[in-house]
């Protein structure tokens, strides 16, 4: 069982859930015979301190082999101070592995009028944990999405179903390895090193 713990990105927020790449990911594993249940408890919205208490129930409930935490761009956008967002996403990933599962953290980054320095030390925090952790870094979930407007919608934070299948696409390689009986952390493409 997977299991995805995210915000607005893997909610399919202003697109059709059936349209979402968290729905395309479970098409996928079908198509590819892998016998994996998707659960996705993403909320739009959710930063990493509400994901926090609601991450040990789903661990119990559910017993994922893997879990996909893409979380903390609410918290950037919020003003989260920058320790307790490491602190939160350290947290969802110690008790994830806790429980048995291997872990997928999917990077991310803020927009630049936030400032170089705020958005280098906000995505350096996933390079931080993925290293401290051992575990699979996406670099930067949206990339080859977020810098097309045509990907985007008007809101310029969400993508467009269109964009759905390349996120997919982006995180499927660190995903991928996971799967597999022998899969362990930090194997493929980033670990924060």
């Amino acid at each position: 069982m997977i299991l995805v713990f995210g915000d607005s990105l893997s909610a399919a927020y202003g697109i059709e859930a059936e349209r979402g790449w968290v729905r395309l990911l479970e098409e996928r594993l079908r198509a590819t015979s892998r016998r994996y249940r998707v659960v996705n408890l993403s909320i739009s919205g959710e930063t990493t301190r509400a994901a926090v208490p609601r991450l040990d129930a789903a661990l119990e409930k559910y017993r994922p082999v893997v879990v996909i935490i893409e979380l903390g761009g609410n918290d950037g956008l919020r003003g989260i101070s920058l320790g307790e967002m490491r602190d939160n996403l350290a947290n969802l990933v110690r008790a994830s592995q806790e429980h048995g599962a291997r872990v997928l953290l999917l990077g991310m980054r803020l927009p630049p009028n936030y400032g170089s320095y705020y958005a280098g030390k906000f995505h350096e925090i996933y390079k931080q944990i993925a290293a401290e952790r051992q575990v699979t870094l996406v670099p930067f979930f949206l990339a080859g999405v977020a810098e097309d407007r045509q990907l985007m919608q008007e809101d310029g934070i969400h993508p467009t179903a269109a964009a759905q299948p390349l996120l997919l696409d982006g995180l499927w390689p660190y995903l991928k390895p996971l799967l597999s009986p022998a899969g362990h952390e930090g194997i493929s493409g980033d670990t924060g090193k």
